[in-house]
């Protein structure tokens, strides 16, 4: 809708991370249901920004997660690898020994915040949530505006109905997002996320939160509002310009393969269907982004779907659209945009009974 509407004419470009998340089962006596706990930071160092989140269920289940930014440089980053070895750090290790995963997933989650928050309704078209993207990314946030603004969008709808329009734009909820409670949370945590995008964590956690406490205490910014720049596939650098990172082989017990992990997911793909994703030029993937990026889909993608081989001595591009857990990853982050996710038939994919 965004692009059949050109909804995001006049905005910065969307931003995104990849989140990723594991449901465990552990030892009832390292079990506090309520805990919380977010890290920034490790193992990522200057790679990539992102971050963990482990949140303590009931029945001594615990989620465990991990999100990259996808704006990161280094195409040779395997943002799952990331999340596998943060597992090994000795607070997320020691929690976790004993325990046993029970669920997989993954999701691209909207980070570009008010900047890049397109126009919201055009005829027959309101955009919510996460759609729009109204994520607090500083706070971690998403679920309270994604409520309000389908309240918002329910009373424009309603009012609409009342007066027997039919057809039209329902301005009414732009004009509350806009200037209601979603635009007052997010236009205090605008500069977050391009100034973590320009400096890193360490000075985005000063400059951000002065940022933050201006917003909060005197209703402005002496920063006005960041521009994000180039999309994540921009952002995209030649591998050339890059070292290749060592990642350690999963142990089976903590951390865990790509294609093992999927099976966690419960994910499902009538084979004979046609692959719903599909390529703008099949060359592109061998002749450019292997060459040119080391070819990145091998690695940005969390459930294995692309990969290159060797078929009688050259490279070929496969594309193992079974595996694919509706990310989005690959239609964001490609560096050529060369891959586009379309909707599979049947409503196949992922089954997430309890993630």
């Amino acid at each position: 809708m965004i692009a059949k509407y050109g909804l995001d004419e006049g905005v910065e470009p969307q931003k995104y991370g990849l989140g990723m998340k594991e449901l465990w089962e552990i030892d009832p006596a390292k079990h506090a249901e309520g805990t919380v706990t977010h890290t920034m930071g490790w193992p990522l160092n200057g790679n990539a920004g992102g971050g963990s989140f482990i949140y303590h269920l009931d029945n001594n289940q615990v989620y465990v997660g991990f999100v990259v930014h996808l704006n990161y440089e280094n195409p040779h980053l395997f943002p799952y690898m990331e999340f596998q070895r943060f597992k090994h750090h000795p607070m997320v290790a020691e929690l976790l020994e004993g325990g046993k995963r029970i669920a997989y997933g993954a999701r691209a989650i909207t980070e570009g915040g008010w900047q890049s928050m397109p126009k919201l309704v055009a005829p027959g078209v309101a955009l919510l949530g996460c759609a729009a993207g109204m994520v607090n990314v500083p706070r971690i946030k998403g679920n309270h505006n994604a409520m309000l603004s389908g309240i918002a969008a329910a009373d424009a709808a309603a009012e609409a109905i009342a007066a027997d329009r039919s057809g039209d734009e329902l301005t009414a909820y732009e004009t509350t997002v806009r200037t209601g409670a979603i635009a007052k949370d997010l236009r205090r945590v605008r500069n977050v996320k391009p100034l973590w995008s320009r400096y890193g964590l360490t000075a985005s956690l000063g400059l951000g939160g002065f940022d933050m406490w201006t917003n909060n205490l005197f209703g402005l910014s002496l920063l006005g509002t960041l521009k994000h720049g180039k999309s994540d596939a921009a952002a995209t650098g030649e591998a050339s310009k890059f070292k290749p990172i060592d990642y350690p082989k999963p142990d089976g017990k903590l951390s865990f393969d790509r294609l093992t992990n999927v099976s966690f997911s419960f994910t499902n793909h009538e084979e004979s269907q046609p692959a719903h994703l599909k390529l703008k030029d099949p060359k592109v993937p061998v002749e450019v982004n292997l060459p040119k990026y080391a070819g990145p889909s091998a690695r940005y993608c969390p459930a294995g779907v692309y990969e290159f081989v060797e078929k009688d001595g050259k490279p070929e591009f496969v594309i193992n659209f079974q595996n694919c857990v509706h990310c989005k990853t690959c239609d964001i982050k490609d560096p050529t945009q060369n891959i586009v996710w379309t909707v599979p038939q049947g409503g196949d994919g992922p089954n997430y009974p309890n993630m």
